[in-house]
């Protein structure tokens, strides 16, 4: 066992100075001010001091490559590996892989890629994304219209599959029946609204059968106007909802990240990459379908300048949410750990207290 004083210490909702806590075995088995642990002679002579600001792990939810792997192109354990190590050293202990709109085959390659990192308790991936292929055609982005479907009985035996640890999709309501969204809920599925043309009122029913995520709100949804809310009104509008934001100044505006703040708090805001294989590399271009995906500074496009995921790393989101955006860094930090955790409902990750996960990071003065 270890212990740790932490000058300052953020739980994943709360900032703490001098915090004294103890791991043993991967958890946090003890956890006290300074003041009160010194008092009850329960501190011991020899432990560890973090000078830094002590954070939870980043939690993200949306991670399709990184390391030069992107998952569609080689759905294998190894090549989820390469992802999460690139993705460590910025911070990111938990994630959910996400495959991107493809083939059946492929689906159940990744599917059996991740069944073998659950059985193998893979130390920073709990679960599989699976953005697709039951979206909207005109709100695809750079999802293959050829592999855009209807949802079918074969896909629904994967999503269901208890090997996969948690499982997201993201699905357009428009295309998917609020019945099946609700038969996905309760067989534990955890479904996102995404590249989704639907109106408000569509949108608000696949709430009410169980939905509770927005996938990189603002971006590849109907909008929103003065008489029709769109999927972004209702994602904005509903309690329910958890929706990621691509906070790298390309997907959404500084405003309209401040306003989705405001809106819905860190409660219900989480950080997302939608990063693609160039996180952790030098990486400029990248085959994708019969096209390119290019890297132009932080910013990947394709050829006709349609955004195509990140570049962004958990670590530069925090950064920039904070100093570039203005919002407050404990907003920041609870969306980019306690929020997602508590989306993906892993109440032990993205926290620092009593029964915890202890996995943490240390930043220094400018988030570094």
């Amino acid at each position: 066992m270890t212990w740790y004083l932490a000058q300052r210490l953020f739980d994943g909702q709360d900032f703490h100075q001098d915090v004294y806590f103890e791991a043993k075995d991967n958890r946090i088995v003890s956890f006290c001010s300074a003041s009160v642990g010194l008092a009850n002679g329960q501190i011991p002579s020899s432990y560890k001091r973090l000078k830094g600001t002590v954070v939870p792990g980043f939690v993200d939810t949306q991670v399709n490559g990184g390391g030069g792997v992107l998952f569609n192109q080689t759905p294998t354990y190894e090549a989820l590996c390469t992802i999460a190590s690139a993705h460590y050293q910025f911070g990111t202990r938990a994630m959910t892989p996400t495959l991107i709109t493809d083939q059946y085959t492929v689906m159940q390659k990744a599917a059996d890629a991740m069944a073998q990192a659950i059985a193998n308790e893979h130390p920073n991936i709990v679960g599989i994304h699976f953005e697709g292929p039951h979206l909207s055609a005109p709100k695809r982005g750079i999802h293959p219209e050829q592999a855009i479907r209807k949802i079918d009985d074969a896909e629904l035996a994967l999503f269901t599959r208890k090997d996969l640890g948690r499982v997201v999709l993201t699905l357009a309501p428009e295309n998917v029946p609020a019945d099946i969204i609700s038969d996905l809920v309760k067989q534990g599925v955890i479904v996102s609204l995404g590249h989704t043309n639907a109106d408000y009122e569509t949108a608000m029913r696949a709430m009410e059968a169980g939905a509770t995520g927005a996938t990189h709100l603002y971006n590849a949804m109907s909008g929103l106007s003065a008489r029709a809310p769109g999927v972004i009104g209702a994602s904005l509008d509903s309690d329910a909802i958890t929706a990621g934001l691509i906070a790298d100044l390309h997907h959404v505006s500084a405003a309209n990240c401040r306003l989705a703040f405001r809106a819905k708090s860190a409660s219900k805001i989480m950080l997302v990459t939608d990063a693609m294989a160039h996180v952790g590399t030098d990486l400029d271009k990248l085959p994708w379908a019969d096209s390119t995906i290019s890297r132009t500074g932080s910013k990947l496009t394709m050829p006709d300048g349609t955004l195509a995921g990140s570049c962004l790393d958990m670590l530069q989101a925090v950064q920039i949410a904070h100093q570039k955006m203005g919002i407050a860094l404990d907003e920041v930090l609870t969306s980019a750990t306690h929020t997602p955790a508590q989306f993906l409902n892993l109440p032990h990750l993205g926290s620092l207290k009593l029964g915890s996960i202890a996995n943490f990071i240390e930043l220094n003065d400018s988030l570094s």
